[in-house]
């Protein structure tokens, strides 16, 4: 990209320079890497001795320019994935015709609110539906959350999502409408295509010379294959940091963007495949490319809208979207992003990628939110914003008038209504079921209808929060299912919420500050 507004161009790039080529490679001087070096050729093997190699990173040695180089020992970290309340949701369940499924995906029942959420993302991937607000309204525990976040697994990664809660606005460093506009230019997407030059090719050799002293700049020389053509180029000492980060060595198939230096390692040749007797569980085999080494290609970025106002909005922007100490933006970038956008969507260089964005206990908004809800929401620039609630007829925040959901009439007007309705027996039994699989526990047949009457009588969440510890019981006695004497120890140790207030009606006159009681009471 060759605009300064959103300052992505690296400039002063370094020529590198090749033979049989008239165009120099360039590579970006911005970029400071400090890697180990490794080796550029693969291990020999004595005539009089077997060697069984091993292709894995971190235990070749070799030698390359008659200086003897080691290999960086790679350390591989374990990912720990945590299991959250929603994590078992991997969709909405629907069929190509939007027909829910009794149970798939993670979702189980709500047959009717998950048919009108499918309508929504089919309008959503057409982008017909940018601009418009989607109320899901329901009681406490009914899976308002779960069908948003199963909305956004099925739209995919590609269309930007945004998850918030309407308490997170309220802030000393920030205004309440500057949170919700940053939240609605991070659901506005930009595809931005452009096309860049790339040489794709099959390593031959690499060779790379240090000076004697230590001192002094790394040069080098790179060998390039495809099945037509052979070329060599000379290297400067940033190609060379980044061949040794990306461990090129001979045999492997890389492409390198002109514009950037950016080195892709793609896998292994096939013709190399019997370099090794064994191999690493990450090598990938592919073909060497065919034709020119120098080849056109179409690149995609897509970003966020919130992310080239940060980028813009000063110095450092750039560095404000990791450190997440953004401040307030000024609307005078914003409207030049605007501006400039607008152009590159009439010369066809980007498109807009309308998102998604979630607003979880909206009623806690007040009443000048929701004023700039209803003007943001007609800007030709907005995303879908999905709200969920579970209150009923209340007081909107901010005045002393009653309203259902606590949300003003005039805004209850532009949007669309999902509700949600209770769980039935059977699918809160297949509900702890899937919880049960995610949370890898055992649990037997009775137990499991133990626990399904518990979740009936008192409520879902209780149910599952149970589970682990459940677990944790059967663990302690070395028992590889859940059982019932299991579910019903926990059960007597924690107490649910009606448990809860016949305790503090039975003792109200022992507690301190005890007021309001009896009217609680009656409300609840």
């Amino acid at each position: 990209m060759c605009t300064q507004l959103i300052a992505l161009e690296v400039k002063n790039p370094r020529n590198m320079k090749r033979h049989k080529c008239s165009k120099p490679l360039q590579r970006p001087t911005k970029i400071e890497t400090q890697c180990e070096p490794i080796s550029g050729q693969r291990p020999g093997a004595a005539a009089n001795q077997r060697s069984v190699r091993l292709h894995n990173t971190g235990v070749a040695r070799g030698t390359m320019a008659g200086v003897s180089l080691a290999a960086s020992e790679e350390h591989e970290m374990t990912k720990i994935e945590r299991i959250g309340a929603h994590s078992h949701i991997r969709g909405l369940g629907l069929t190509d015709d939007l027909t829910p499924k009794a149970s798939a995906q993670g979702m189980v029942g709500q047959i009717k609110a998950r048919r009108a959420a499918g309508v929504v993302q089919n309008m959503i991937k057409e982008g017909k539906l940018a601009g418009q607000a989607v109320l899901i309204a329901g009681q406490p525990g009914t899976g308002k959350t779960a069908i948003a976040l199963g909305l956004a697994q099925s739209l995919g990664s590609d269309t930007p999502f945004t998850a918030i809660s309407a308490s997170e606005i309220y802030s000393l460093g920030m205004s309440k409408t500057e949170v919700l506009t940053q939240a609605f230019r991070r659901s506005i997407g930009v595809r931005i295509k452009e096309e860049t030059e790339i040489i794709e090719g099959e390593v031959v050799e690499v060779q790379i010379d240090r000076p004697a002293t230590g001192t002094g700049a790394k040069v080098g020389k790179l060998t390039l294959k495809t099945t037509e053509m052979e070329t060599i180029y000379d290297l400067g000492n940033k190609l060379i940091e980044s061949l040794t980060k990306e461990k090129v060595q001979a045999g492997d198939v890389i492409t390198i963007d002109k514009a950037t230096g950016k080195i892709t390692k793609l896998g292994r040749s096939f013709t190399r495949a019997r370099d090794y007797d064994a191999t690493g569980p990450q090598t990938r085999f592919v073909q060497c490319p065919e034709g020119e080494l120098q080849k056109r290609k179409e690149v995609v970025h897509t970003v966020t809208l919130h992310e080239i106002d940060v980028i813009n909005n000063r110095t450092q922007g750039f560095l404000a979207l990791f450190s997440g100490d953004t401040g307030e933006i000024k609307g005078e970038v914003r409207q030049q992003i605007n501006a400039k956008v607008a152009e590159w969507r009439e010369e066809g260089k980007a498109e807009l990628v309308p998102g998604v964005l979630f607003v979880d206990e909206v009623h806690m908004l007040d009443i000048e939110c929701f004023s700039f809800l209803n003007r943001a929401l007609e800007d030709d620039m907005a995303p879908v914003v999905i709200v969920a609630t579970n209150r009923g007829i209340t007081r909107i925040r901010g005045t002393q008038n009653m309203s259902p959901h606590g949300i003003p009439i005039d805004m209850l007007d532009r949007m669309i209504i999902i509700k949600t309705v209770p769980y039935q027996e059977k699918e809160i039994k297949e509900i702890l079921k899937i919880r049960c699989e995610e949370e890898d526990c055992e649990i037997q047949d009775e137990a499991l209808v133990v626990l399904t009457k518990i979740g009936v009588e008192t409520s879902l969440r209780y149910a599952i929060q149970l589970i682990t510890l459940a677990n944790l019981v059967a663990i302690k006695r070395k028992e590889k299912q859940i059982t019932i004497p299991d579910v019903k120890k926990v059960y007597q140790l924690f107490i649910d919420e009606q448990r809860s207030q016949k305790f503090l009606k039975e003792y109200e006159d022992e507690f301190m500050f005890d007021e309001g009681t009896d009217t609680m009471m009656e409300t609840s």
